[in-house]
């Protein structure tokens, strides 16, 4: 039996464009469970199989009724356990590639209707207007209350091209919105860069896949190679959800020296595992600004984690998901395969983050920055007094201002993310108190 470690969100996201990805790979046997089967609760069971087959209005396949009770078996444990068909499994390892079809959404289930934890960046989805923490009522004409999330899930899917409408429940709305979404062949490139400001630097890692360590340490050589070196970086995990733990520590690993960077804990002795740093910080110590949100998930919490715990990094933005499980890839025999929670991930100081996440040493909300005004009227300076003491350096003219002009001009970044705006402004703060002490 294939036991494949993972870290990710939920379970039936790759047709959706939403990876169920795949981490650390275990091969791992092991015996049938010696306890003997309950067998008052096995008649039970057999009784009510025989009554559906009986008495049931429809004539049901013993393969459609295995297949429920599994799922139902699996589905009641918690939120990220359940079972995947044969082609359903087939998704999830294509899902790992970056590329597979659908909408581009994290998704899970939550009181009967499907909740989205996050769109995935440059996909339909996201295009389309689809926020982190919309609730999916109706799926076209088809009301998602009822129906499991793999069944839902197969109604968002399609040929590429074609178009779903999905009705929407969003916070600060009043009435439902309907969204239609042309589905597509989703390739997601998990890592994105550029440079935002002189030396300051900007990663983006929009999921995390088998490849996303390598791409990240090349996006980030070559910003350092482009500009001659780096002052600072802003490591962007907002509205990540998850995907592949071995993409997690290696990722972590780029930033610390040494130390652990997460471990796991569970009953069986293969779920109790301990991911350590190796020496080299990609970085040379220059200050680390890390950016996160309620749609960072499960495996941006393992580094969000690490880098809070080892004093590497400031996390900056708003509380993090909560997601702080692992759940094993079983392959079946005859098919498909089981996702299984075995265990819990711990922080290198053994915070459990389950259901609690990550709380960001900076909370910084998400909004546009404008400029203080008061019915219309900027605020006074001592240049706007009329015949205020001319400076060394100002040209004074009818208006009062040095260059005639309102003041600086704010610098686009700000208008276009506030958060990422004031991670700018803390990097530069860090940078020229890392400059003093040395």
């Amino acid at each position: 039996m294939t036991t494949i470690r993972t870290a990710s969100m939920v379970v039936a996201g790759a047709v959706l464009g939403a990876s169920l990805t795949i981490g650390q790979s275990v091969l791992a046997t092991k015996d049938a469970g010696s306890d003997s089967l309950p067998l008052e609760q096995m008649r039970t069971f057999t009784d009510v199989i025989t009554r559906i087959k009986n008495d049931y209005v429809e004539e049901v396949s013993d393969d459609e009724l295995f297949e429920n009770a599994i799922r139902g078996m699996l589905n009641g444990l918690d939120p990220h356990s359940s079972y995947l068909n044969p082609e359903e499994f087939r998704e999830l390892r294509i899902g790992t590639t970056g590329e597979f079809g659908g909408l581009g959404i994290e998704v899970g289930l939550e009181d009967g209707f499907v909740r989205v934890v996050s769109p995935i960046d440059d996909t339909p989805a996201e295009r389309a207007g689809m926020l982190a923490g919309d609730l999916i009522i109706r799926l076209d004409d088809t009301p998602v209350k009822g129906l499991s999330l793999n069944d839902a899930v197969k109604l968002m899917r399609g040929k590429p091209g074609s178009i779903i409408s999905l009705t929407v429940i969003r916070e600060g709305e009043d009435q439902p919105l309907s969204i239609d979404i042309e589905r597509a062949i989703i390739k997601v490139n998990s890592v994105r860069s550029r440079m935002l400001d002189d030396d300051f630097g900007y990663l983006r890692i929009s999921n995390f896949q088998t490849k996303t360590t390598a791409d990240m340490l090349k996006a980030i050589k070559k910003l350092k190679s482009d500009n001659d070196g780096l002052s600072g970086l802003v490591l962007d995990l907002r509205n990540n959800p998850g995907g592949v733990l071995s993409g997690a520590v290696g990722v972590s690993d780029a930033f610390l020296e040494d130390g652990m960077i997460v471990y796991t804990d569970g009953r069986e002795t293969d779920s109790q595992l301990r991911y350590d740093a190796t020496s080299g910080d990609i970085l040379d110590g220059v200050p680390l600004v890390v950016l996160v949100n309620g749609g960072s998930a499960s495996a941006s919490e393992i580094v969000a984690g690490a880098m809070q715990d080892h004093e590497r990094a400031i996390i900056m933005g708003t509380k993090t998901f909560g997601k702080g499980s692992v759940q094993t890839i079983q392959d079946l025999p005859a098919g498909g395969a089981v996702k299984l929670t075995t265990s819990r991930y711990y922080t290198p100081n053994g915070r459990s983050i389950q259901a609690l996440g990550i709380e960001p040493d900076i909370y910084t909300q998400p909004g546009t920055w404008t400029r203080a005004e008061v019915n219309g009227v900027t605020p006074l300076s001592e240049s706007s007094l009329s015949g205020h003491l001319t400076g060394d350096d100002e040209e004074a003219d009818a208006t009062g201002s040095a260059d005639g002009e309102d003041g600086d001009v704010e610098p686009d970044l700000a208008s276009d993310d506030y958060q990422l705006f004031e991670a700018l402004n803390l990097l530069k703060g860090l940078s020229i108190l890392s400059q003093r002490s040395q």
